[in-house]
């Protein structure tokens, strides 16, 4: 399997990819154009309401971004016609049957295509349960369901999260989720009983005029109330699960491959180093970090933050893809670091704080942030002890300062009581990752690289070996420099 196999096999593959406007669907895409101009066709899912909206987002948010800034070189004027030659960008929705296309849509791509990669998902950690469901479970049935109309198909990619686990600690195994399996052992979990229960909530809020802002709350809530009853954490990990579980349960003899990344990052080489959009995961504490907005943390520092940059991600799809196609088994790849290559939250503290010492945040006013090394507390309970005290007193303060008119002392406690809100909320979205006890066993990873490499890959251009990284370097001079860069 070298590099040119690799390549080879893409050449006249017509694929389609959900969730085209994604982060990773993006450099996926990216990735295929470069290193193999001669696939048939990609098709790309986005979800939007008319033509002249698709045209748009597939410019503004795909093919307008940096990250095509390397294609468009190589292929200069030419690459306008390249790509609309090459791609296919059609209006659709996972969240419905058909992916909410037409029937001459339908009709074109059961005809046409080969491979499937869902990669649509909802990523926030306290999103509203309704949109969870429907595009992280509904979405991958909906996904598997058209796959198998498709006359030519041979094979499907799903992408998943490595913490659908939950918070189970230990080694955590490449193993496929059986359907109604809860991860605490409470029974009863039933995907079409969910779907009835957001039905129901919601047609009650309604019919009750509820303003949209307290509608949107209730079903955020109900997500957290969902997945804490059968043992996740929240919506965004507990909504991946049941959509595993789907694709487990309606696959039939398609041949699948379930993926699971780890935390990705910023890129490590491809198409060049330290492409990110936005904050992502872990990318939230760093910038409020950088800020000097965590002066008080709460978090184990043995924890180990398992990441991966995003292009060495892309690789092992494309890797597995080679390897399953017209096969007829489920594989899943846990594709992360902490197995092999760990580093832990007191690392990246240490790097946070000697990055942002050496590189201080520049604020609005234009003035340099000196930042102090954040006191993490390695117990949550004392954490909420000192930071409900702390609230207290600053409110208390707060008061007295109003009456006696105290401007600036007002200004001085704001601000701290940002702080203390601010890391409050990050505790409370990242718990399950900064105080998560597992390790991501990557034995079928692993086994899938050993092969390639047995058979001639060109680890130059499909590199995912996490031995590759060097944490540190990678932190200091890729992703914190390109997580500021995307600020700005």
């Amino acid at each position: 399997m070298d590099f040119g196999s690799i390549t080879e096999f893409l050449a006249n593959k017509t694929i389609l990819i959900t969730g085209a406007t994604g982060f990773i669907a993006k450099i996926l895409l990216e990735k295929i154009l470069r290193v193999q101009p001669n696939v048939n066709k990609l098709y790309l899912l986005i979800r939007v309401s008319d033509a002249q909206a698709l045209e748009a987002r597939l410019q503004d948010e795909v093919l307008g971004k940096e990250l095509f800034k390397v294609l468009r070189e190589k292929w200069g004027s030419s690459f306008e016609s390249f790509v609309s030659d090459k791609i296919s960008a059609v209006a659709g929705d996972t969240s419905y049957e058909n992916l909410g296309l037409t029937d001459d849509q339908v009709k074109e791509m059961y005809n046409d295509i080969d491979i499937v990669i869902n990669v649509a998902a909802t990523t926030r950690f306290d999103e509203r349960y309704d949109t969870a469901l429907g595009v992280n479970t509904l979405g991958p049935k909906h996904v598997i369901n058209f796959a198998k109309n498709c006359i030519n198909i041979k094979l499907l990619i799903h992408v998943s999260t490595a913490y659908v686990c939950g918070e189970k600690a230990g080694i955590i195994s490449e193993k496929a989720h059986a359907m109604g399996e809860a991860l605490n052992g409470v029974v009863g979990l039933d995907i079409e009983n969910e779907k009835k229960i957001v039905a129901k909530t919601l047609s009650n809020l309604k019919a009750n005029d509820v303003p949209e802002k307290v509608i949107r709350q209730t079903m955020k809530n109900l997500g957290s109330q969902r997945a804490k009853l059968y043992g996740w954490p929240n919506a965004y990990v507990f909504t991946k699960a049941m959509g595993e579980m789907l694709v487990g349960q309606l696959r039939g003899s398609l041949s699948v491959v379930i993926m699971r990344p780890t935390i990705v990052c910023s890129t490590l080489k491809e198409p060049f180093s330290g492409w990110v959009e936005g904050c992502r995961t872990i990318d939230s504490i760093a910038v409020m970090y950088g800020k000097g907005y965590l002066s008080l943390f709460s978090g184990d520092g043995s924890s180990v933050l398992d990441l991966i940059p995003a292009d060495m991600f892309v690789n092992s799809i494309i890797v597995a893809m080679k390897t399953h196609i017209n096969q007829s088994n489920l594989t899943v790849y846990q594709v992360g670091s902490s197995y092999r290559n760990p580093i832990s939250f007191d690392e990246v503290h240490d790097i946070l704080f000697r990055y942002f010492t050496k590189n201080p945040w520049t604020n609005r006013d234009g003035n340099l942030v000196k930042i102090r090394r954040s006191f993490v507390l390695s117990n949550i309970f004392i954490f909420e002890i000192i930071f409900s005290l702390l609230h207290f007193i600053v409110q208390m303060a707060l008061i007295l300062a109003s009456r006696m008119g105290g401007s600036s002392l007002q200004r001085s406690l704001l601000n701290f009581d940002k702080e203390l809100k601010i890391a409050m909320r990050l505790v409370e979205l990242y718990k399950p990752y900064v105080f998560f006890k597992g390790i991501f066993a990557d034995t079928n990873t692993e086994k899938l690289l050993i092969t390639a490499r047995e058979n001639g890959l060109d680890e130059d251009a499909f590199n995912f070996d996490p031995l590759s990284v060097n944490w540190k370097d990678y932190f200091f001079n890729i992703h914190l420099p390109s997580i500021v860069k995307s600020l700005f």
